[in-house]
């Protein structure tokens, strides 16, 4: 997970909770999940059709077909943040970034849209981020960033980095408490990168509404090339014992959900819960791709889990069963060992291996530099090298780490050129 103030460690120390048992060939079209009961619920009267409309001209894209990363070119991207930038609060320097970008050779641009509870724009479901309302709430920068983009033949696929996270101070939270996870003794906040955190429920129904459509608002909005999820796409295994949960699981299976949080049955049940959700966005985004003409291909599900046992373990997500089953169209694997031995080594992990097997494109992040840890040209340039020869694609962590305020030892124009002369073909 890309994500401002998380403390970045190999793959390989992350550890199990449980077994996980061998997984059986699965067919590409995922079974259906039996419909959800009928269970009062209080009625949210959420915005039915009017989106909120980029209100300057120059903010939409150009109607001529979305940018591809080109048949058979591997993705070269890179995710750009608010936290710690100024660059989504400046029009000139979005459009400087792009253009320094695209000049450098990247295809691909995977801004943060999904954030601390808000979002960039106006939207009908979530507050605008604060340093944006007070800056200019009409910028619309992931709006620009695509504009920019498209302009120079680069796709944008907005980030949406905390997914079913909310801070516990929300106003979602506050009005929607019957929306929210809890653990077996009633409580439902978690310390998450220094902060209380809640998670919403993915399997009510209102939280299923309010996230789909937070997506589908800034796809029509902004003519994206698709969406990212991560590791915050997720259901914690120590939660599910909410009443609306409870009577869920009453209603399917005949009980009460095990008090041991890793109980095989209840681990899987919980994650198809997770796996319907996604089916339900790929089938929303697939609308949205009928209605366009000009689309060349449908809008693209990107995602960036954890390790794949401590993702399946620890927060429910199964995404080889999602690889497999055609919910999602790429992987982004993070691979932030300090070296490159080490990277060399995380490529190998089994995992990955398998992935490579399934079809679908799978890019390798990789930290550029980040706070107190910057990353020399030389290992990033040993890293992509050997993330390019083994077939992959790369991301970079994050903007600023390419040749901005938290790039490694050399001047940004040494480590700019250094990333054209990184991408030349050979």
């Amino acid at each position: 997970m890309p994500l401002a103030g998380l403390a970045l460690a190999p793959a390989a120390q992350a550890e199990p909770l449980a077994q996980v048992p061998p997984l059986p060939q699965l067919p590409l079209a995922l079974p259906q999940l039996p419909p959800l009961p009928q269970i009062a619920l209080p009625q949210t009267n959420f915005p039915q059709t009017a989106l909120p409309q980029a209100s300057r001209s120059v903010l939409q894209p150009q109607q001529v077909g979305l940018p591809q990363a080109g048949p058979g070119q591997r993705r070269l991207g890179v995710w750009l943040t608010n936290s710690p930038s100024p660059l989504y609060y400046d029009r000139d320097r979005i459009e400087r970034a792009v253009a320094e970008l695209a000049e450098a050779g990247f295809n691909t641009l995977y801004p943060n849209v999904w954030s601390r509870g808000t979002t960039f724009h106006r939207s009908s479901y979530a507050p605008m981020e604060l340093e944006l309302q007070r800056v200019n709430p009409n910028l619309d920068p992931i709006c620009r960033f695509t504009s920019a983009a498209h302009r120079r033949g680069l796709q944008v696929i907005p980030w949406f980095e905390y997914g079913l996270m909310e801070p516990a101070d929300a106003e979602v939270v506050q009005r929607h408490p019957e929306w929210l996870q809890q653990r077996l003794d009633g409580s439902s906040t978690m310390t998450m990168h220094g902060k209380p955190m809640v998670w919403l429920n993915p399997a009510h129904p209102e939280v299923r509404r309010r996230f789909i459509s937070l997506i589908a608002e800034i796809v029509q909005r902004c003519s994206v090339d698709g969406i990212q999820l991560d590791d915050h796409f997720a259901w914690p295994v120590e939660l599910g014992y909410d009443p609306y949960t409870r009577a869920l699981y009453r209603s399917e299976t005949g009980s009460e959900p095990p008090a041991n949080i890793t109980d095989r049955f209840w681990m899987r049940w919980r994650r198809q819960q997770l796996t319907s959700l996604l089916r339900e966005l790929r089938q929303r985004l697939q609308q949205l791709d009928g209605q366009g003409q000009s689309l060349s291909r449908r809008r693209v599900i990107s995602l960036s889990p954890g390790p794949f046992r401590f993702a399946y373990n620890t927060w429910l997500q199964d995404w080889e069963l999602w690889s497999l089953g055609g919910l999602v169209d790429e992987l982004v694997v993070q691979n932030y060992a300090y070296s490159v031995a080490g990277f060399a080594r995380d490529l190998q992990q089994p995992a990955l291996l398998k992935a490579k097997q399934w079809g679908l494109p799978v890019d390798i992040g990789i930290l550029a530099g980040f706070g107190g840890r910057a990353t020399s040209m030389a290992t990033v340039a040993g890293k992509t090298r050997l993330a390019l020869q083994s077939g992959h694609g790369v991301i970079y962590f994050y903007w600023e780490g390419l040749w901005g305020v938290h790039a490694g030892p050399e001047a940004g124009e040494l480590r700019r050129s250094g990333f054209r002369d990184l991408f030349q073909p050979s």
